[in-house]
């Protein structure tokens, strides 16, 4: 059960939505403020922003994903809401990021900011929500100041050496052969020291500039760059992609062409992605009509790796949120591991650190339901008790033909987003 539980009543929110005329960056628009009070949900230039907290929740435990609901689906119902524009992702919105694990230390968070500009299309709008008995006044929004670059940088092994987690990986590929499972993903961490505080502005801008086939997000100090979309909520249609299997860039597109046909034959890498796959079609099934799921995978190529990639689409079917849907999916193969109770079990024993908000649903969702929720890869969370720390995570998927040492190299690579962003390489 959760620790936290529903409060038995919330505020009323006053909510209003026009559109704007700007072309201005989203992530330029990111005024300085608290670490944990800056909100982004952004690709390829769409998506949303947002400063401020005009609300938050916390909760932990089994139960987060439902009281989280719960507290959302209270706080929509009592919201006075002005919507001129009538998209998805207008009116009332939250943003919201989980930890991985039931008994994780580190609370679930949603937070509804104060001010939220978002761009679908050619269309910008902004959204401000207050808990004063009246509308606010909207500005459109000019670029803030440009964010500084942290200093003085250094890294330090988490939980985990380059050693030990090759180690780990070891251990993983017996326990694989001796049948406990067909495979687990295993992650490791850096703590990463700054002399100056570390501001997300600086990060999302970095990423959004390196990784624009990412969705760049933040959410209570989490920031980061994942590839892969958990589910989407769209008017009905849900979608998810699926990312597992990778292999390191060459930076040499006539070698990496040629790596990236060796990915789409590695028996090795599709029978992992095919886990990931299968257990995402599993989860989503139930709730969900009309499903297509491609035969084979596509290799998605970013700046530092690629990856198998499969876009499974579907017809929501129950009403289900898209945080509903975010929570029935999680922990997918992709992340945890197949059989998902046995891999996470294990995981629980080789990794030695509480993953936090890393490998967790992240996202945002409206007060109708839709909205999108990817998994908190490529990230690092920033200390909330000292802003100049920020742990980052990388993870590989493990299975019986897995090599340490090849392991320990991809783990180098996924962590090279978050490295680059933090030194401005």
């Amino acid at each position: 059960m959760s620790t936290l539980s529903v409060p038995a009543a919330v505020p009323t929110l006053v909510v209003r939505t026009v559109a704007v005329d700007t072309d201005d960056p989203l992530l330029h628009l990111l005024p300085e403020g608290p670490v944990d009070e800056c909100a982004s949900w952004v690709r390829q230039g769409e998506g949303l922003v947002g400063w401020g907290s005009a609300v938050s929740h916390e909760t932990r435990g089994p139960s987060r994903f439902a009281d989280a609901q719960e507290w959302w689906s209270a706080l929509a119902a009592r919201a006075v809401v002005r919507d001129e524009v009538g998209l998805s992702g207008t009116g009332l919105v939250c943003f919201g990021s989980f930890p991985f694990a039931d008994d994780s230390a580190e609370p679930a968070r949603l937070v509804v900011p104060e001010v939220i500009v978002g761009r679908r299309g050619a269309r910008t709008f902004v959204t401000t929500i207050t808990t004063r008995a009246e509308l606010t006044p909207i500005t459109t929004p000019r670029p803030a100041a440009a964010p500084a670059a942290p200093s003085g940088v250094a890294f330090a092994d988490g939980a985990l050496s380059p050693t030990a987690y090759a180690g780990a990986v070891a251990a993983a590929v017996e326990r694989i052969n001796a049948g406990e499972v067909d495979k687990v993903v295993l992650a490791r961490d850096l703590v990463v020291t700054s002399t100056d505080p570390i501001a997300p502005r600086w990060l999302l801008r970095r990423l959004a500039e390196d990784y624009e086939n990412t969705w760049v997000f933040a959410v209570g100090g989490l920031v980061g760059a994942t590839p892969e979309l958990l589910v989407r909520r769209d008017q009905g249609l849900v979608t998810s992609r699926v990312l597992a299997g990778t292999i390191r860039r060459t930076g040499d597109d006539a070698k990496d062409l040629a790596l990236a046909a060796s990915l789409a034959r590695s028996s090795k890498d599709l029978e992992e992605h095919e886990y990931a796959v299968r257990s995402v079609a599993d989860a989503l099934a139930p709730h969900c009509s009309s499903m297509n799921v491609p035969e084979s995978p596509f290799v998605l190529h970013l700046p530092n790796v690629m990856h198998l990639a499969t876009d499974v689409a579907a017809v929501a079917a129950n009403g289900a949120t898209s945080l509903a849907l975010a929570a029935a999916l999680h922990p997918s193969a992709a992340v945890g591991g197949t059989p998902t109770p046995d891999a996470v079990r294990i995981i629980g024993q080789l990794e030695r650190m509480d993953r936090g908000r890393y490998a967790g649903p992240v996202g945002w969702m409206d007060a109708d339901g839709d909205g999108a929720w990817g998994i908190a890869l490529r990230c690092g969370a920033i200390d909330p008790a000292d802003s100049r720390q920020i742990r980052i995570y990388a993870g590989c998927g493990i299975v019986a033909g897995s090599d340490p040492e090849s392991e320990v190299a991809e783990s180098v690579a996924k962590l090279v987003p978050m490295r680059d962003a933090l030194t401005g390489g």
